[in-house]
Order: structure tokens, then sequence, then C-alpha cells
């Protein structure tokens, strides 16, 4: 079982990739809210944010590349939150938006 989870975490950090993006987001009652996108991967991000949200809050984020995009949160904790796309990206899209997106030290 260990093994399973993490080869689970490794594939997961895999598929991730790291960037700087400073965004506006709709949140769960449509209020306007400051997103930086850490990171990116097919089937979610992960980001700061100017405000908690809660676990489940259904959130729409604007992924260049892509366009807004649902997604719903995680998790939530010390002004960073995970998320999951309600659709996942296409291949040739999340290879646009990391086009699009700034990388770190890059």
């Amino acid at each position: 079982m260990q093994q399973e989870q993490y080869q689970l975490a490794e594939q997961r950090a895999l598929d991730r990739v790291s960037v700087f993006h400073r965004t506006r987001t709709l949140g769960p009652d449509g209020q306007s809210l400051s997103l930086v996108i850490v990171d990116l991967s097919q089937k979610g991000l992960m980001a700061r944010c100017d405000q908690d949200l809660d676990r489940e809050a259904r959130i729409q984020v604007n992924i260049p590349g892509i366009g807004m995009c649902f997604a719903i949160v995680r998790w939530s904790l010390g002004g960073r939150i995970g998320c999951e796309l309600e659709e996942h990206i296409e291949l040739d899209e999340y290879h646009a938006a990391l086009s699009a997106l700034s990388l770190p030290g890059g």
C-alpha cells in the first residue's frame, strides 16, 4: 500500500510544471479574487490566493492559452489552494498554456 501511494505522489509531481502567473479568478459567489498560479498540470493547479476558500468551492480560473476553466478547491492552507479542474486540459492545449505562462527562473 505504501509503495502505491509513493508511486502516485511521484507520478503527480512529474505531471506538474512550476509556473508563475498572476491572474484574476471568480470565487464561488462571483466575486473577483487575485490569484497567482504556481503550478499547473492537465488535471489541476496550485495557486496562492488573497482570500481563504472553502474546500469543495467551485471557482473560475482564466488560464492563458485556454480561457476560463471551472475548478474545485480540494485543499486550502496558508494562502495556497489546490484545485482539480472540472475538465482536464487536452495535451495540445496544455502545451499552449505552458508556452503562455511564465516559468520560474526563465
